[in-house]
Protein backbone atom coordinates (compact mmCIF):
# COMPACT_ATOMS: atom_id res chain seq x y z
CA UNK A 1 0.00 0.00 0.00
CA UNK A 2 1.44 3.40 -0.99
CA UNK A 3 2.01 6.35 1.33
CA UNK A 4 -0.75 8.19 -0.50
CA UNK A 5 -3.35 5.44 -0.08
CA UNK A 6 -2.49 4.88 3.60
CA UNK A 7 -2.72 8.60 4.24
CA UNK A 8 -6.08 8.86 2.47
CA UNK A 9 -7.43 5.91 4.46
CA UNK A 10 -6.44 7.38 7.83
CA UNK A 11 -7.35 10.99 7.02
CA UNK A 12 -11.12 10.90 7.84
CA UNK A 13 -10.73 9.07 11.17
CA UNK A 14 -11.70 11.30 14.07
CA UNK A 15 -12.06 14.42 11.94
CA UNK A 16 -14.56 17.07 13.04
CA UNK A 17 -16.82 18.30 10.28
CA UNK A 18 -17.27 21.55 12.19
CA UNK A 19 -13.63 22.54 12.66
CA UNK A 20 -11.83 20.36 10.12
CA UNK A 21 -9.50 19.35 12.95
CA UNK A 22 -9.03 16.02 14.69
CA UNK A 23 -10.39 14.72 17.98
CA UNK A 24 -8.55 11.46 18.35
CA UNK A 25 -8.46 11.26 22.13
CA UNK A 26 -7.02 8.33 24.06
CA UNK A 27 -9.27 5.33 24.60
CA UNK A 28 -12.22 6.78 22.65
CA UNK A 29 -13.96 5.51 19.52
CA UNK A 30 -11.74 7.54 17.21
CA UNK A 31 -8.66 6.18 18.97
CA UNK A 32 -10.00 2.65 18.58
CA UNK A 33 -10.44 3.22 14.83
CA UNK A 34 -6.84 4.45 14.57
CA UNK A 35 -5.62 1.43 16.50
CA UNK A 36 -7.61 -0.89 14.23
CA UNK A 37 -5.97 0.79 11.23
CA UNK A 38 -2.51 0.21 12.74
CA UNK A 39 -3.25 -3.46 13.37
CA UNK A 40 -4.52 -3.91 9.82
CA UNK A 41 -1.34 -2.34 8.41
CA UNK A 42 0.80 -4.66 10.52
CA UNK A 43 -1.09 -7.82 9.62
CA UNK A 44 -1.30 -6.93 5.92
CA UNK A 45 2.52 -6.86 5.88
CA UNK A 46 2.89 -10.10 7.79
CA UNK A 47 4.33 -8.37 10.84
CA UNK A 48 3.90 -9.79 14.34
CA UNK A 49 1.35 -7.56 16.07
CA UNK A 50 1.15 -7.03 19.82
CA UNK A 51 -0.14 -4.57 22.41
CA UNK A 52 2.10 -4.04 25.41
CA UNK A 53 1.04 -3.71 29.03
CA UNK A 54 0.60 0.07 28.65
CA UNK A 55 -1.56 -0.03 25.53
CA UNK A 56 1.17 0.82 23.04
CA UNK A 57 0.90 -1.04 19.71
CA UNK A 58 3.87 -2.82 18.12
CA UNK A 59 4.45 -4.41 14.72
CA UNK A 60 7.56 -6.58 14.56
CA UNK A 61 9.70 -7.83 11.70
CA UNK A 62 12.11 -10.40 13.11
CA UNK A 63 12.44 -11.80 16.62
CA UNK A 64 11.81 -9.19 19.33
CA UNK A 65 13.72 -11.29 21.84
CA UNK A 66 16.89 -11.10 19.75
CA UNK A 67 17.57 -7.61 21.11
CA UNK A 68 19.31 -4.59 19.59
CA UNK A 69 16.13 -3.86 17.64
CA UNK A 70 15.71 -0.76 15.51
CA UNK A 71 12.33 0.84 16.29
CA UNK A 72 10.49 3.62 14.52
CA UNK A 73 7.00 5.11 14.77
CA UNK A 74 5.16 7.85 16.62
CA UNK A 75 1.54 8.28 17.76
CA UNK A 76 -1.97 8.54 16.27
CA UNK A 77 -3.88 10.56 18.88
CA UNK A 78 -4.40 14.32 18.60
CA UNK A 79 -4.86 17.52 20.54
CA UNK A 80 -8.38 19.00 20.45
CA UNK A 81 -9.04 20.01 16.83
CA UNK A 82 -5.44 19.24 15.93
CA UNK A 83 -3.87 18.78 12.53
CA UNK A 84 -3.51 15.67 10.41
CA UNK A 85 0.27 15.38 10.49
CA UNK A 86 1.36 15.57 14.12
CA UNK A 87 1.96 11.92 15.00
CA UNK A 88 0.26 10.12 12.10
CA UNK A 89 2.93 11.27 9.61
CA UNK A 90 5.51 9.32 11.60
CA UNK A 91 3.42 6.16 11.78
CA UNK A 92 2.35 6.18 8.12
CA UNK A 93 5.92 6.97 7.04
CA UNK A 94 7.22 4.03 9.08
CA UNK A 95 5.05 1.53 7.22
CA UNK A 96 5.88 3.22 3.90
CA UNK A 97 9.62 3.09 4.72
CA UNK A 98 9.37 -0.63 5.44
CA UNK A 99 7.64 -1.11 2.08
CA UNK A 100 10.45 0.83 0.42
CA UNK A 101 13.11 -1.33 2.08
CA UNK A 102 11.38 -4.49 0.94
CA UNK A 103 11.21 -3.14 -2.60
CA UNK A 104 14.98 -2.58 -2.42
CA UNK A 105 15.43 -6.22 -1.50
CA UNK A 106 17.60 -5.48 1.53
CA UNK A 107 18.40 -8.09 4.14
CA UNK A 108 17.75 -7.25 7.78
CA UNK A 109 20.42 -8.10 10.32
CA UNK A 110 18.44 -6.75 13.28
CA UNK A 111 14.79 -6.90 14.33
CA UNK A 112 12.72 -3.95 13.17
CA UNK A 113 9.59 -2.66 14.90
CA UNK A 114 6.99 0.03 14.23
CA UNK A 115 5.24 1.47 17.28
CA UNK A 116 2.15 3.57 17.97
CA UNK A 117 2.51 5.07 21.44
CA UNK A 118 -0.76 5.68 23.26
CA UNK A 119 -1.98 9.03 24.56
CA UNK A 120 1.02 11.09 23.44
CA UNK A 121 -0.82 14.41 23.33
CA UNK A 122 -2.43 14.16 26.75
CA UNK A 123 -5.60 15.78 25.41
CA UNK A 124 -7.97 13.69 27.49
CA UNK A 125 -6.19 13.19 30.83
CA UNK A 126 -3.98 16.27 30.89
CA UNK A 127 -0.58 14.54 30.85
CA UNK A 128 1.42 14.13 27.65
CA UNK A 129 3.17 10.91 26.57
CA UNK A 130 1.32 8.61 28.98
CA UNK A 131 2.13 5.42 27.03
CA UNK A 132 5.85 6.10 26.75
CA UNK A 133 6.09 7.57 30.27
CA UNK A 134 4.59 4.41 31.76
CA UNK A 135 6.90 2.22 29.71
CA UNK A 136 9.97 4.20 30.74
CA UNK A 137 8.92 4.27 34.40
CA UNK A 138 8.55 8.06 34.40
CA UNK A 139 4.89 7.75 35.40
CA UNK A 140 4.05 5.46 38.31
CA UNK A 141 1.03 3.19 38.38
CA UNK A 142 -0.38 5.20 41.28
CA UNK A 143 0.00 8.48 39.39
CA UNK A 144 -1.57 6.98 36.27
CA UNK A 145 -4.56 5.67 38.21
CA UNK A 146 -5.23 9.18 39.52
CA UNK A 147 -5.48 10.71 36.04
CA UNK A 148 -9.03 11.88 35.28
CA UNK A 149 -10.64 13.42 32.21
CA UNK A 150 -13.00 16.38 32.09
CA UNK A 151 -16.01 14.12 32.62
CA UNK A 152 -14.56 12.56 35.76
CA UNK A 153 -13.62 9.30 34.04
CA UNK A 154 -10.37 7.87 35.35
CA UNK A 155 -7.68 6.48 33.10
CA UNK A 156 -8.19 2.91 34.42
CA UNK A 157 -11.92 3.12 33.69
CA UNK A 158 -11.30 4.44 30.18
CA UNK A 159 -8.74 1.73 29.44
CA UNK A 160 -11.01 -0.99 30.76
CA UNK A 161 -13.94 0.29 28.69
CA UNK A 162 -11.70 0.08 25.62
CA UNK A 163 -10.81 -3.54 26.39
CA UNK A 164 -7.39 -3.04 27.98
CA UNK A 165 -6.43 -4.28 31.44
CA UNK A 166 -5.51 -1.23 33.57
CA UNK A 167 -4.04 -3.45 36.28
CA UNK A 168 -1.25 -4.48 33.89
CA UNK A 169 0.21 -1.02 33.34
CA UNK A 170 3.65 -0.06 34.60
CA UNK A 171 7.34 0.22 33.80
CA UNK A 172 8.54 -2.18 31.09
CA UNK A 173 12.34 -2.37 31.31
CA UNK A 174 12.45 -5.75 29.57
CA UNK A 175 10.86 -4.27 26.46
CA UNK A 176 13.15 -1.26 26.45
CA UNK A 177 16.17 -3.55 26.84
CA UNK A 178 15.33 -5.08 23.45
CA UNK A 179 15.71 -1.72 21.68
CA UNK A 180 19.07 -0.67 20.25
CA UNK A 181 17.82 2.55 18.66
CA UNK A 182 14.55 4.46 18.31
CA UNK A 183 14.07 6.91 15.43
CA UNK A 184 10.90 9.01 15.30
CA UNK A 185 9.90 10.92 12.17
CA UNK A 186 7.72 13.97 12.79
CA UNK A 187 6.43 16.97 10.91
CA UNK A 188 8.43 20.02 11.98
CA UNK A 189 6.50 22.23 14.40
CA UNK A 190 8.11 25.44 13.23
CA UNK A 191 9.58 26.94 10.04
CA UNK A 192 13.31 26.27 10.30
CA UNK A 193 13.30 23.85 7.35
CA UNK A 194 11.08 26.09 5.29
CA UNK A 195 13.47 28.97 5.85
CA UNK A 196 16.53 26.84 5.03
CA UNK A 197 14.91 25.24 1.98
CA UNK A 198 15.48 21.66 3.18
CA UNK A 199 12.76 18.99 3.05
CA UNK A 200 14.19 16.94 5.95
CA UNK A 201 16.23 17.71 9.06
CA UNK A 202 17.63 15.95 12.12
CA UNK A 203 16.72 16.93 15.70
CA UNK A 204 19.39 18.07 18.12
CA UNK A 205 17.43 18.49 21.34
CA UNK A 206 14.01 19.12 22.87
CA UNK A 207 13.69 22.28 24.93
CA UNK A 208 12.85 21.85 28.62
CA UNK A 209 9.14 22.41 29.09
CA UNK A 210 6.32 22.02 31.56
CA UNK A 211 2.72 22.74 32.52
CA UNK A 212 1.70 24.77 35.55
CA UNK A 213 -1.86 25.21 36.89
CA UNK A 214 -2.76 28.60 38.33
CA UNK A 215 -5.84 28.60 40.61
CA UNK A 216 -7.15 32.12 41.26
CA UNK A 217 -9.82 32.07 44.00
CA UNK A 218 -12.12 35.02 44.61
CA UNK A 219 -15.74 35.47 45.60
CA UNK A 220 -18.78 34.66 43.49
CA UNK A 221 -21.33 37.44 43.35
CA UNK A 222 -23.95 39.08 41.15
CA UNK A 223 -22.49 40.72 38.04
CA UNK A 224 -25.19 43.39 37.96
CA UNK A 225 -25.54 44.41 41.60
CA UNK A 226 -22.01 44.17 43.02
CA UNK A 227 -20.07 47.43 42.97
CA UNK A 228 -16.68 47.22 41.23
CA UNK A 229 -15.01 48.37 44.44
CA UNK A 230 -16.59 45.49 46.38
CA UNK A 231 -15.52 42.70 44.05
CA UNK A 232 -12.93 39.97 44.53
CA UNK A 233 -12.82 39.01 40.86
CA UNK A 234 -10.17 36.38 40.07
CA UNK A 235 -10.70 36.84 36.33
CA UNK A 236 -8.87 40.19 36.50
CA UNK A 237 -5.83 38.56 38.12
CA UNK A 238 -5.87 35.80 35.54
CA UNK A 239 -6.13 38.24 32.61
CA UNK A 240 -3.21 40.29 33.88
CA UNK A 241 -1.18 37.10 34.35
CA UNK A 242 -1.78 36.09 30.74
CA UNK A 243 -0.25 39.38 29.63
CA UNK A 244 2.62 38.94 32.07
CA UNK A 245 3.42 35.54 30.62
CA UNK A 246 3.68 37.00 27.13
CA UNK A 247 5.85 39.85 28.37
CA UNK A 248 8.25 37.65 30.34
CA UNK A 249 8.59 35.16 27.48
CA UNK A 250 9.46 37.94 25.05
CA UNK A 251 12.10 39.34 27.40
CA UNK A 252 13.73 35.91 27.82
CA UNK A 253 13.50 34.66 24.24
CA UNK A 254 11.27 31.81 25.38
CA UNK A 255 7.60 30.91 24.92
CA UNK A 256 4.77 30.94 27.46
CA UNK A 257 1.11 30.28 26.77
CA UNK A 258 -2.11 30.17 28.76
CA UNK A 259 -4.15 28.01 26.39
CA UNK A 260 -6.67 26.37 28.69
CA UNK A 261 -9.03 27.89 31.25
CA UNK A 262 -11.76 26.68 33.61
CA UNK A 263 -14.16 29.07 35.32
CA UNK A 264 -16.59 28.55 38.21
CA UNK A 265 -19.50 29.06 38.36
CA UNK A 266 -19.09 29.98 34.68
CA UNK A 267 -22.20 32.13 34.41
CA UNK A 268 -22.58 35.19 32.19
CA UNK A 269 -24.13 37.21 35.02
CA UNK A 270 -21.90 35.88 37.81
CA UNK A 271 -18.54 37.09 39.07
CA UNK A 272 -16.29 33.98 39.14
CA UNK A 273 -15.28 32.32 42.38
CA UNK A 274 -12.50 30.35 40.70
CA UNK A 275 -10.49 30.90 37.55
CA UNK A 276 -8.12 28.05 36.77
CA UNK A 277 -5.62 28.55 33.97
CA UNK A 278 -2.89 26.31 32.65
CA UNK A 279 0.49 27.74 31.67
CA UNK A 280 2.67 25.97 29.10
CA UNK A 281 6.20 27.35 29.02
CA UNK A 282 9.32 26.27 27.11
CA UNK A 283 12.84 27.62 26.63
CA UNK A 284 16.16 26.63 25.11
CA UNK A 285 17.69 25.95 28.53
CA UNK A 286 16.63 25.27 32.11
CA UNK A 287 17.82 28.57 33.56
CA UNK A 288 15.77 30.59 31.10
CA UNK A 289 12.66 28.48 31.69
CA UNK A 290 13.00 28.88 35.47
CA UNK A 291 13.39 32.64 35.05
CA UNK A 292 10.20 32.92 32.99
CA UNK A 293 8.00 30.75 35.20
CA UNK A 294 9.27 32.39 38.40
CA UNK A 295 8.56 35.85 36.99
CA UNK A 296 5.06 34.86 35.84
CA UNK A 297 4.21 33.40 39.24
CA UNK A 298 5.56 36.50 41.03
CA UNK A 299 3.43 38.77 38.86
CA UNK A 300 0.37 36.54 39.34
CA UNK A 301 0.69 36.72 43.12
CA UNK A 302 0.96 40.50 43.01
CA UNK A 303 -2.12 40.77 40.80
CA UNK A 304 -4.07 38.35 42.99
CA UNK A 305 -3.21 40.28 46.14
CA UNK A 306 -4.31 43.55 44.51
CA UNK A 307 -7.70 42.04 43.65
CA UNK A 308 -8.22 40.34 47.00
CA UNK A 309 -7.89 36.88 45.41
CA UNK A 310 -5.96 33.84 46.59
CA UNK A 311 -3.59 31.94 44.33
CA UNK A 312 -2.28 28.38 44.26
CA UNK A 313 0.28 27.31 41.65
CA UNK A 314 0.83 23.60 40.94
CA UNK A 315 3.39 22.16 38.54
CA UNK A 316 1.50 19.37 36.80
CA UNK A 317 4.24 18.10 34.51
CA UNK A 318 7.82 18.85 33.60
CA UNK A 319 10.36 17.51 31.12
CA UNK A 320 13.99 18.63 31.35
CA UNK A 321 16.08 19.39 28.28
CA UNK A 322 16.54 16.29 26.10
CA UNK A 323 19.78 15.99 24.20
CA UNK A 324 19.30 13.25 21.62
CA UNK A 325 22.01 10.62 21.46
CA UNK A 326 24.91 12.39 19.76
CA UNK A 327 26.38 9.28 18.17
CA UNK A 328 23.01 8.24 16.72
CA UNK A 329 22.26 11.79 15.58
CA UNK A 330 25.64 11.98 13.82
CA UNK A 331 25.03 8.58 12.25
CA UNK A 332 21.73 9.80 10.81
CA UNK A 333 23.52 12.77 9.31
CA UNK A 334 26.19 10.52 7.83
CA UNK A 335 23.63 8.14 6.31
CA UNK A 336 21.52 10.91 4.81
CA UNK A 337 24.52 12.74 3.36
CA UNK A 338 26.31 9.62 2.13
CA UNK A 339 25.38 9.80 -1.55
CA UNK A 340 24.87 13.53 -1.89
CA UNK A 341 27.60 14.92 0.34
CA UNK A 342 25.08 17.46 1.59
CA UNK A 343 24.97 18.42 5.24
CA UNK A 344 21.56 17.70 6.73
CA UNK A 345 20.34 20.56 8.93
CA UNK A 346 20.29 19.90 12.68
CA UNK A 347 17.68 21.80 14.67
CA UNK A 348 16.18 21.97 18.13
CA UNK A 349 12.48 21.89 18.96
CA UNK A 350 10.21 23.26 21.64
CA UNK A 351 7.75 20.38 21.30
CA UNK A 352 7.77 17.23 23.42
CA UNK A 353 7.79 13.76 21.86
CA UNK A 354 7.82 10.10 22.84
CA UNK A 355 11.42 10.03 21.58
CA UNK A 356 12.27 12.52 24.30
CA UNK A 357 10.71 10.34 26.98
CA UNK A 358 12.60 7.26 25.82
CA UNK A 359 15.92 9.08 25.44
CA UNK A 360 16.92 8.38 29.04
CA UNK A 361 16.54 4.63 28.48
CA UNK A 362 17.56 3.95 24.87
CA UNK A 363 19.47 5.83 22.14
CA UNK A 364 16.93 7.99 20.32
CA UNK A 365 16.90 10.35 17.35
CA UNK A 366 14.35 12.30 15.34
CA UNK A 367 13.81 13.28 11.73
CA UNK A 368 11.75 16.34 10.86
CA UNK A 369 9.79 16.89 7.65
CA UNK A 370 9.32 20.43 6.37
CA UNK A 371 6.17 22.30 7.39
CA UNK A 372 5.71 25.26 5.02
CA UNK A 373 3.61 27.34 7.42
CA UNK A 374 5.13 26.24 10.70
CA UNK A 375 1.58 25.83 12.03
CA UNK A 376 0.96 22.83 14.28
CA UNK A 377 -1.76 21.64 16.68
CA UNK A 378 -4.24 23.23 14.26
CA UNK A 379 -6.27 22.13 11.24
CA UNK A 380 -3.94 24.39 9.19
CA UNK A 381 -0.98 22.09 9.89
CA UNK A 382 0.42 20.88 6.57
CA UNK A 383 3.24 19.30 4.62
CA UNK A 384 3.60 18.87 0.87
CA UNK A 385 3.33 15.31 -0.42
CA UNK A 386 6.76 15.59 -2.08
CA UNK A 387 8.27 16.49 1.29
CA UNK A 388 6.42 13.63 2.97
CA UNK A 389 7.83 11.23 0.38
CA UNK A 390 11.29 12.71 0.94
CA UNK A 391 10.77 11.94 4.61
CA UNK A 392 9.83 8.34 3.79
CA UNK A 393 12.98 7.94 1.69
CA UNK A 394 15.12 9.48 4.44
CA UNK A 395 13.60 7.18 7.06
CA UNK A 396 14.10 4.16 4.79
CA UNK A 397 17.76 5.12 4.29
CA UNK A 398 18.22 5.50 8.04
CA UNK A 399 16.56 2.18 8.83
CA UNK A 400 18.62 0.45 6.17
CA UNK A 401 21.79 1.95 7.62
CA UNK A 402 20.89 0.93 11.16
CA UNK A 403 19.14 -2.43 10.69
CA UNK A 404 20.62 -3.88 7.52
CA UNK A 405 24.36 -3.62 8.13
Amino acid sequence: MSFHSMWAELLPVGRSSASGGYRRFAWTGADADCRAWFREQAETRGLAYEVDRNGNQWAWLGDPAAGDAVVTGSHLDSVPDGGAFDGPLGVVSSFAALDELRSRGVGFTKPLAIVNFGDEEGARFGLACVGSRLTAGELTVEQAHRLTDGEGVTLPRAMEAAGHDPDAIGADPERLARIGAFVELHVEQGRALDLSGDPVGVASAIWPHGRWRFDFRGEANHAGTTRLADRRDPMLSYAETVLAARREAELAGAVATFGKISVEPNGVNAIPSLVRGWLDSRAADQETLDTVVTAVEKAAREYAAAQGADLDVVRESFTPVVEFDHALRDELGRILGKDTGLKVPVLGTGAGHDAGILSGRVPTAMLFVRNPTGVSHSPAESAAEDDCLAGVDALADVLEGLACR
